[in-house]
């Protein structure tokens, strides 16, 4: 005999029922449904560089990684993850026990939170964030306080008193975004040198989510966190191959800490994942030892279709908020005599044939992101320049 479930109780766990289906999900069917421009959901639409796609490829054919990798991520990313931040930023991990290769920034993401978050402690985030921020902290029974990013002379600006008063002594966790999605702020240096203070002087763990590193812009500068006095033995930083090479599909994360926060971290996402593209991390490994001159074409290539799309997002009578970093171009619809982001960009795909992401779903406070609009520009130019003729048709 079958047991009917009790309709008094839903069958989705109450923690994640404010959640539902994502909006990329939603408005990429939409997309393929109507035949639209996707400049919604943040992947390219090209692949990476060539000779890592080779070296993912030639790990297929040599068996590396064909069966379960190592736990922590095999020693060859593991140990290029460290070569990178040691080059990069002066930071010096040992491969052994301060990386853990995660199934993507997504999964490094929701393992440090399950392992790091108790039921009834605090996380400040910046908002809008990064949908899966939301999420996890749920899951892992957190309390998310937001603190909104405002719009300030052209961009998006962290407000540092809201900042510490914030914090309370509840507070387990600063969960920082930086390069932010989805506002393309760089945080400065004189903002993260406040918020490592804060840290330190409140005793604050700090998950970084760095993805974007690469993806600066004119005067900006990525300065990770864990290089400011009292703060690498606190924070847990969060890399992805996806964004900097262009292999989204292929899920290579990681983090970098101390021993003890690395431990945790592992304890949490060996019951997720447990292990996750094998023959791509060999190819990662490869990929971040790419020279100089790799990151800075896929800098420039990236900063000339931001321009390309915020000159035409402007002459469709968007107010534009032109990024520091990342790949996504925020703007407001208000001058266009429209005030409802979820309304215009429903709409928007039978009105021009273009997507785009209503910043709202990024708030818990709908209200403060209701008129901005997300445009993803990591797209080919020809791309970009057929979605900028379509958007005049606004006017």
């Amino acid at each position: 005999m079958t047991r009917m479930t009790s309709s008094a109780r839903p069958l989705l766990n109450r923690r994640l029922a404010e959640f539902g289906t994502t909006i990329f999900a939603e408005m990429s069917a939409l997309a393929l449904r109507t035949g639209s421009i996707n400049l919604g959901q943040g992947f390219p639409d090209t692949d990476g560089p060539e000779e890592v796609r080779e070296a993912a490829v030639r790990a297929l054919r040599d068996g590396r990684g064909n069966q379960y990798p190592p736990g922590p991520g095999v020693p060859e990313l593991r140990t290029a993850v460290a070569a990178h931040q040691e080059r990069r930023y002066g930071l010096s991990y040992d491969p052994d026990a301060e990386v853990l290769v995660t199934a993507g920034a997504t999964e490094a993401i929701a393992a440090a939170l399950l392992a790091l978050v108790e039921p009834g402690d605090e996380v400040v985030a910046f908002e809008p964030y990064y949908d899966s921020y939301a999420a996890c902290i749920a899951m892992a029974g957190g309390t998310r306080v937001p603190v909104t990013l405002r719009p300030h002379e052209g961009s998006f600006r962290l407000d540092l008193d809201e900042l510490r008063a914030a914090v309370t002594d509840r507070t387990r966790l600063l969960l920082i975004n930086t390069p932010h999605n989805p506002t393309g702020t760089v945080l400065t240096r004189e903002e993260l040198t406040a918020i490592a203070e804060l840290a330190v002087e409140r005793d604050l763990l700090v998950v970084t989510d760095e993805v974007y590193e690469h993806l600066v812009f004119d005067d900006a500068e990525h300065l990770p966190l864990a290089t400011l006095p009292g703060m690498r033995e606190r924070t847990v930083s969060i890399g992805s191959a996806g964004k900097t090479f262009s292999f989204t599909g292929w899920k290579v994360g990681w983090i970098t800490s101390t021993p003890a926060l690395v431990s945790a971290v592992r304890s949490a996402k060996q019951f997720l994942t447990y292990v996750s593209s094998g023959p791509f991390q060999y190819a990662v490994a490869e990929a971040l030892a790419l020279p100089d001159s790799y990151f800075a074409a896929f800098r420039e290539d990236m900063l000339a279709k931001r321009d390309l799309l915020s000159a035409g997002l402007a002459d469709a009578g968007f107010e534009v908020f032109r990024p520091a970093g990342t790949y996504f171009v925020t703007t407001d619809i208000r001058p266009l005599g429209e005030s409802d982001g979820f309304a215009f960009c429903r709409a928007l795909p039978e009105r021009v044939g273009v997507v785009a992401i209503p910043n709202a779903v990024f708030y818990d406070h709908r209200e403060a992101g209701a008129p901005f609009v997300r445009f993803a520009f990591c797209k080919q130019t020809s791309v970009l320049e057929e979605a900028v003729g379509r958007l005049k048709r606004l006017g």
